[in-house]
């Protein structure tokens, strides 16, 4: 596998001059430092390549004025801060994350100016939504990239994620990259940190897609109205041309009500919208739906499992359709996905009982899988979970009582706790789990010892999912990270241990 580099291949050649004057700061330069040659920029000092301007931004934990020194040893000709330093030239900015990706967009020549950006923001459902509308632009006979949470992906390589949505420097880089890779279109999610820390500033956007709203990360946001807003910037009139909004939800309904661009809704559940499915029908195999949109409808059998799925396939299909993409061609795409890593990946051995991994990890998807689990169930469903630290701690109990409810079996451990009490994730998703006088409850802290446990429990007909992490492959204990793929312990636990 190649690794894709998010590099382009023409580096960029402005003066230093040049910059300066793009920032409205063309007299702060000594003469001589105004030739310089600005090839790049880059807010990771270590990986700062020789012309790059440094952008060394506020963190939660360090700034990056503390690493000015290691930039300039790399060959940096100039920093962006809010902090003035003595070592390189500096642009002293008030709030430099909110003008760092329009200056990185400058820099590499407005890459989005030049493909198709479907961008893709909502609590639940943005991973799947991207690799359906990746599929389906691909299938229309398009040259696609992706940028998802899981993946980087171009036709020069793939490279795993960082984050749901890279830094602005990075996806600037990333989409430059792609241009000169004659990509036509670019499949992206856009993450609520990623819009409210100035992300995607400077990136355009084809197609905006919202796919739905629940709570999560208010341990950031702190209010659901401030989160809202954040991913409502995604539709301003300046950041996209169109958009496809799911008016399921009430926030759904409030930010079609709110945009003034060209859209188009869409609903799975029967609320009047543009673009809507029925007749569904989900089974252990995959997921079948009718999509209408005015007269055009089709019967569509998706690979995919799980009646949220829908959701998602209208959210690619509504961002297609208003995208301009032949969509019978772009379809066809979506019907061949048959998976997507860590969203309910189906782990067989031929056991007696269905196990299955997903990346569910609030409530309000909690309440989207275990419905379509029950449908499938003969048995008990027994249940792996737990809550990743550093995160809201308002939303570990109704984790817990959510799957308490739904749930036979709840097996509570350890998500990666980062510098959070172990104990006391565990104890207050448990509790939860308690509260709904439903499920019985173990508390097994060791990860691979409560996935055992719960292979071990189940018989024929049950289902044992492992939930929580996904596709990701390392937790983290108070900053030591500890590699650990859900997928491949699960497997193990069934080899040496399923009936």
């Amino acid at each position: 596998m190649r690794t894709v580099s998010n590099r382009p291949s023409r580096q960029p050649k402005w003066s230093l001059e040049a910059v300066a004057e793009y920032l409205g700061a063309d007299g702060e330069l000594l003469h001589e430092q105004g030739t310089l040659v600005v090839a790049g920029v880059c807010q990771d000092s270590r990986q700062v390549r020789p012309g790059d301007i440094y952008a060394a931004l506020p963190g939660t934990e360090h700034h990056g004025g503390e690493f000015v020194a290691e930039a300039a040893q790399r060959g940096a000709v100039a920093v962006v801060s809010d902090r003035p330093t003595e070592i390189l030239p500096a642009f002293v900015v008030k709030n430099p994350r909110k003008i760092l990706g329009p200056l990185a967009a400058w820099i590499y020549g407005d890459p989005s100016t030049s493909l198709d950006v479907y961008g893709v923001t909502g609590t639940n459902g943005k991973t799947s939504t991207t690799f359906m509308l990746e599929a389906g632009l691909a299938a229309a006979g398009l040259r696609t990239g992706i940028i998802s949470g899981i993946c980087v992906r171009g036709p020069d390589g793939v490279s795993e994620a960082e984050r749901t949505t890279p830094e602005a420097c990075t996806l600037q880089r990333t989409l430059s990259a792609f241009v000169d890779n004659r990509v036509d279109a670019v499949a992206m999610e856009a993450s609520s940190h990623g819009l409210a820390l100035h992300r995607v500033n400077g990136t355009f956007f084809r197609v905006a897609a919202f796919t739905n709203l629940s709570r999560d990360h208010l341990d950031f946001h702190k209010t659901m109205a401030s989160y809202f807003d954040s991913k409502a910037q995604l539709f301003l009139p300046e950041r996209c041309a169109c958009a496809a909004i799911s008016v399921d939800d009430l926030y759904g309904k409030a930010l079609a009500e709110r945009v003034t661009v060209p859209r188009l809704t869409f609903s799975s559940h029967g609320a009047s919208a543009d673009v809507t499915a029925t007749d569904i029908e989900a089974d252990q195999t995959g997921t079948s739906f009718v999509a209408r949109h005015g007269s055009w409808e089709r019967k569509i059998r998706l690979r995919l499992l799980g009646c949220h799925q829908v959701d998602n396939a209208l959210a690619a299909i509504a961002a297609l359709r208003i995208g301009g993409v032949d969509i019978a061609a772009a379809l066809d795409g979506i019907e061949s996905l048959d998976t997507v890593p860590g969203r309910l990946e189906n782990v067989e051995i031929g056991q007696n009982f269905l196990a299955f991994v997903d990346y569910v990890h609030n409530a309000g998807a909690q309440l989207r899988l275990f419905p379509y689990l029950r449908s499938l169930s003969k048995g008990k469903i027994i249940v792996v979970i737990g809550a990743t630290g550093g995160r809201d701690p308002g939303k570990r109990e109704p984790l817990g009582r959510t799957a308490g409810s739904h749930a036979d079996v709840v097996v509570v451990t350890d998500e990666g706790p980062y510098h959070d009490d172990a104990t006391a994730l565990r104890n207050d998703v448990a509790a939860g789990a308690r509260h709904a006088n439903h499920a019985e409850v173990l508390i097994i802290p060791d990860r691979s010892d409560a996935i055992r446990t719960a292979v071990c429990l189940a018989k024929a007909g049950d289902i044992v999912v492992v939930a929580g992490r996904g596709n990701d492959h390392v937790m983290n204990y108070d900053g030591t990270e500890i590699v650990f793929d859900d997928r491949q312990v699960l497997e193990r636990a069934l080899v040496k241990y399923a009936k």
